[in-house]
Formats: C-alpha cells, structure tokens, sequence
C-alpha cells in the first residue's frame, strides 16, 4: 500500500519532481567542484613568483663565479 501512495505522490506533479532529477546532480556537482576549487587555492603558494624559476638558468651559472 506504501509504494501505490509514494507513485502517486511522484506521478505527474506538474514537473517539480522531473526538475529535482535534474537539480540535485548539478548540485551535487556544483558543490564538490567549489569544494575542490577551494582546496586548490589553499594549496597555492602565497607567492605567485615562487618556485617558478628555471632550473636550467641556476645551473649555467648565472651568478658569480
């Protein structure tokens, strides 16, 4: 007797039920994306310039003899 009353509930309610099939993924996505995005950017270095010398150039002697 549940499932009659629950197929009822979900049958043809006008189209809200078909737009949470399609809502809540996006979403879910949408929320793990900012999530990852944000530990992305904790990840960074605070100096944008840091680490990103060549090692090439360090090696030929670009410095005093």
């Amino acid at each position: 007797m549940v499932t009659v009353a629950a197929m009822r509930i979900l049958a043809h309610q006008g189209g809200w039920d078909e737009i949470l099939f399609v809502l809540a993924p996006l979403l879910i996505f949408g929320g793990l994306l900012a999530l990852a995005r944000k530990r992305v950017d904790q990840m960074e270095p605070d100096d944008p310039g840091a680490g990103t010398s060549d090692p090439a150039e360090d090696r030929e002697g670009s410095g005093p003899s």
